[in-house]
C-alpha cells in the first residue's frame, strides 16, 4: 500500500493537483495508444490490467507520456524509480517481485540448454513466446499470475494501490522491457551475461569433444558406450588394415588410401556440384526487428525514432523473394508506348478512314469552278 502523508487529513489539496513540469524525464516512446511493441511487454501489460486496476492505469499511462519519471532502476527482485507529482521533491516508487532461487535457475537453465532452439535465440538477443510456457513448467511463472506477488510502494499522499504514479513506473518499465527483452529475465534473478554465460558452458559441456580424437576403447567398447565402425581400405597386394572411422585422424588415414583421380578429370568436375542446388539459398526467417532491438533507438542526431521504422521497411523490402531471372517478361511495343495507347490508335484509325471518303466528293466539285 502507498505510503500516507504525515499532514492532518492525509495531505493538502495541493498534493492532488497538477504534476510539476520536468526537463529530462523518461518520457514514454508511444505517443498514443497502447504501449509496448514486444510480445513480453504486451503481455506483461496485459497481466497488469487483468487485475482490474481501472483508470489508475490511464492516469499513470499520461504521466509516464508527460515524462513525469525521473529514473528507473531495475534489480533482481526489485524496481525503483522517482516520479515528480505536484510536490517539489519527487516521489520515491518501489516495485518488488520475487526473484527465483539459485536451484530453480539451475533448472532453467538446464531446460533452456538442453533445446537448441531456445539457446540459438537468446544468444541472439531474441526471448522467443514459448519462453513463458517454459518458465511455466518448472514451476517459475514469468509474470505474476496475482496482484498479492507485486510489492507496490510510492511515497505519495495516495491511498490508491497502484497509484499514477506507480502506474506511471509500470509503462515506463514495460517500454525498458522493449528495449532490452533481458531486463525481465534480470528482474526475475538473472542478468543477462550470467545466463549467456552459463547457458554457452552447459551447451559445451553437452557437446562431444571433436578435437581430441575418440573416446578411450574398454575392451573393444568407446568410452560412450558405443561399438566403433571399422573399415578395410584397399591397399597394396590386398593388405588390409582397420582403421576406426570415429577419430578425425582416422578418416584422413582412410581417404589417403583411396585411389587418387586423375587431374584431367578433376578439373572437368571441379565446377560441379555433386548435389543438385537450391534455386534460392537457404535464409533464416528472422524478422529485421531482433537487429534494430539490439541497436537500440537512435538518437537524434542521426534520425530518432523516424530512422528505426525506415530500417525496418528497408529490411523486409530486402528480403523480399525476387522473381527468377529466367523468368518471362512481357516485351515493350515496338513503338515504345503502352498497349492501353495501341489499342486507342487502332481503334482511332478506321474513324479517320470513313472520314477521308466524305471530303474527297466536296474536294472534287470544285476543281472544276476554279477552272
Amino acid at each position: 500500500m502507498s505510503s500516507t502523508d504525515d499532514s492532518p487529513g492525509g495531505g493538502r489539496f495541493s498534493d492532488f493537483g497538477p504534476p510539476r513540469r520536468v526537463e529530462g524525464g523518461l518520457r514514454a516512446r508511444s505517443t498514443r495508444g497502447a504501449i509496448g511493441q514486444s510480445w513480453w511487454s504486451r503481455r506483461f501489460l496485459e497481466v497488469l490490467e487483468s487485475f482490474a486496476l481501472g483508470t489508475r492505469l490511464t492516469r499513470g499511462r499520461a504521466y509516464a507520456r508527460r515524462g513525469q519519471v525521473l529514473h528507473l532502476d531495475i534489480a533482481p527482485g526489485v524496481v525503483t524509480a522517482a516520479v515528480q507529482g505536484s510536490r517539489p521533491d519527487p516521489y520515491p516508487v518501489r516495485i518488488e517481485l520475487a526473484a527465483f532461487p539459485a536451484e530453480l535457475w539451475g533448472r532453467i537453465e538446464a531446460d533452456l540448454a538442453a533445446q537448441a532452439f531456445f539457446s540459438a535465440r537468446l544468444l541472439a538477443g531474441d526471448l522467443p513466446a514459448e519462453l513463458e510456457e517454459l518458465f511455466a513448467g518448472t514451476g517459475a511463472p514469468l509474470f505474476p499470475a496475482d496482484v498479492d506477488e507485486l510489492t507496490q510502494r510510492c511515497g505519495c499522499p495516495d491511498f490508491a494501490v497502484p497509484c499514477k504514479h506507480l502506474a506511471a513506473t509500470f509503462y515506463l518499465l514495460a517500454e525498458a522491457f522493449d528495449a532490452d527483452p533481458f531486463q525481465l529475465l534480470h528482474w526475475r534473478g538473472r542478468s543477462r551475461a550470467e545466463l549467456l554465460d552459463r547457458l554457452r558452458t552447459l551447451r559445451a559441456a553437452a557437446t562431444p569433444s571433436g578435437g581430441t580424437g575418440a573416446p578411450v576403447d574398454r575392451g573393444g567398447e568407446r568410452a560412450d558406450g558405443r561399438t566403433p565402425h571399422s573399415i578395410t581400405p584397399p591397399g597394396p597386394a590386398g593388405a588390409a588394415s582397420t582403421v576406426e572411422l570415429s577419430a578425425p585422424a582416422g578418416a584422413a588415414r582412410v581417404l589417403g588410401t583411396l585411389p587418387a583421380v586423375p587431374l584431367a578429370e578433376a578439373v572437368d568436375r571441379f565446377w560441379v556440384s555433386p548435389v543438385p542446388l537450391p534455386d534460392r539459398p537457404p535464409t533464416l526467417a528472422i524478422g529485421p526487428e531482433l537487429l534494430l532491438r539490439q541497436l537500440g533507438p537512435p538518437g537524434p542526431a542521426i534520425g530518432g525514432p523516424g530512422l528505426t521504422e525506415r530500417l525496418r521497411r528497408a529490411y523486409r523490402e530486402f528480403g523480399r523473394p525476387r522473381p527468377p531471372a529466367d523468368s518471362p517478361q512481357r516485351e515493350p511495343s515496338r513503338s515504345g508506348d503502352s498497349p492501353r495507347r495501341e489499342r486507342s490508335r487502332s481503334a482511332e484509325s478506321p474513324r479517320r478512314e470513313r472520314s477521308r471518303p466524305a471530303e474527297s466528293p466536296r474536294r472534287e466539285r470544285s476543281r472544276p469552278a476554279e477552272s
